[in-house]
């Protein structure tokens, strides 16, 4: 019902978060389409094959969506299952995409050769700390689109976007012509209008639309009021 309601639209892309025993951070990532949202969808603590399986059988939300699906998960899952396995399981369930925060670039040689096997982008992310000459390596082998963490910290709603973002976002695109999506802190329109002012193809919200689902009195209220509200943030980056 969530990517039904809200995600329907084929410039929207979903990240679902796989269940983690030691999240260094919490957040969600956009598309690699322009223009574009996203929400996280934490899974329960079962099995990622089994996790899978239950959104494909029962047709309530992969094989529904006319977005593009990806997960969002850390790297010992995917050791644990085997990178090969698991790169097949997500294939499998329809996924198109995936982010795993906590592998420096060295060790992403095999994670992006069995991706690519699988025709699955493997989206890095570059941070206000990340040295010049390691952006542009990032930059430059991150499949699809770059995700770019605003702040250093954990994510959340803030009250400001900072400005520092406007100088991350030039040094980016005069190294790639890839399409660059903003996160951490983006929560309201004022902050989608000023990024994409900035030079932003697209923003990563996470604990705002969660915030919103938390907040309803009964699920389809929740639901209601994240549409809404995505759909808020979607017209302030036209």
């Amino acid at each position: 019902m969530v990517s039904r309601a809200s995600f329907s639209k084929s410039n929207t892309h979903l990240f679902f978060g796989f269940g983690f025993a030691f999240p260094l951070k919490r957040f969600s990532v956009s598309s690699k389409a322009f223009k574009s949202m996203a929400v996280l969808t934490v899974a329960p603590a079962v099995s990622i094959s089994e996790t899978f399986n239950k959104l494909r059988k029962r047709g309530q939300v992969l094989p529904q969506l006319s977005c593009l699906v990806s997960l969002f998960s850390y790297y010992n899952p995917i050791l644990k299952h085997g990178i090969g396995k698991f790169m097949t399981i997500i294939k499998d369930a329809g996924v198109q995409g995936l982010v795993v925060p906590d592998v420096p670039l060295e060790e992403t040689e095999i994670l992006r050769m069995e991706s690519n096997k699988n025709n699955i982008e493997l989206v890095l992310l570059t941070t206000p700390t990340t040295p010049t000459d390691q952006m542009k390596s990032i930059v430059s082998a991150s499949d699809g689109f770059v995700y770019l963490v605003s702040s250093v910290g954990v994510t959340g709603t803030r009250t400001n976007v900072s400005a520092r973002v406007q100088t991350l976002l030039q040094d980016i695109k005069q190294a790639t012509s890839k399409p660059v999506a903003v996160g951490f802190g983006i929560s309201k329109p004022e902050h989608v209008k000023q990024v994409a002012e900035w030079g932003a193809d697209g923003v990563i919200v996470g604990s705002a639309l969660v915030k919103l689902l938390g907040e309803g009195k009964y699920p389809e209220e929740g639901l209601k009021e994240l549409e809404t509200f995505t759909k808020s943030l979607k017209a302030a980056l036209i």
